[in-house]
């Protein structure tokens, strides 16, 4: 019986020890969740520093977990920065406004989660470095707003480093030369 009981307290033991090597995993942080900031009169865009208040169209934000977000001043820069194989930090969020709630030339408020939002690429719509894509919360809002203004409405994981590709600019803009 000796023996038996010492099996048994040492099987005992040693789930007792199996028990506390999982206690850290169950005191990990829920993940965080982000709410979106709106950009003040005075918040510029973190590649260009252009006012994002003087601009129409979608504004985007990325979070990231060291702190304050990044503001960009238009959806092609924020792909653009989001794409980037350079970009390593580690993020909480991206955000993006709704443009079937708010207005484009004004755009304000109504931030959603850009991972689950709905876009459209080649759209008649101009933001802050000309054509530039549009979000939305719902797929009808996206392809009536592609009806409407041309375009194509896609997902996130859709959108491609040469759909927001910046080497444009103004300088290489040869729209208005003919």
């Amino acid at each position: 019986m000796g023996r038996r009981h010492g099996l048994f307290t040492s099987l005992k033991y040693a789930g007792s020890l199996a028990l506390l090597a999982l206690l850290p995993a169950c005191k990990r942080a829920a993940p965080q969740v982000v709410v979106a900031q709106e950009p003040g009169s005075d918040t510029v865009c973190v590649l260009d520093g252009m006012l994002l208040k003087d601009f129409p169209g979608p504004k985007g934000q990325i979070h990231y977990v060291e702190g304050t977000p990044d503001f960009f001043c238009d959806l092609n820069e924020l792909f653009s920065a989001l794409l980037a194989p350079e970009q390593k930090r580690a993020l909480t969020a991206v955000m993006v406004q709704d443009m079937g709630k708010t207005d484009w030339e004004h755009p304000s408020a109504n931030w959603i989660d850009a991972r689950t939002a709905f876009y459209v690429s080649g759209s008649r719509k101009r933001g802050s470095m000309g054509p530039t894509l549009g979000s939305f919360s719902s797929l009808p809002d996206a392809e009536k707003f592609a009806q409407q203004e041309g375009g194509k409405a896609l997902r996130f994981a859709q959108i491609t480093e040469d759909m927001v590709n910046l080497s444009g600019g103004v300088v290489n803009d040869t729209s208005m030369s003919r």
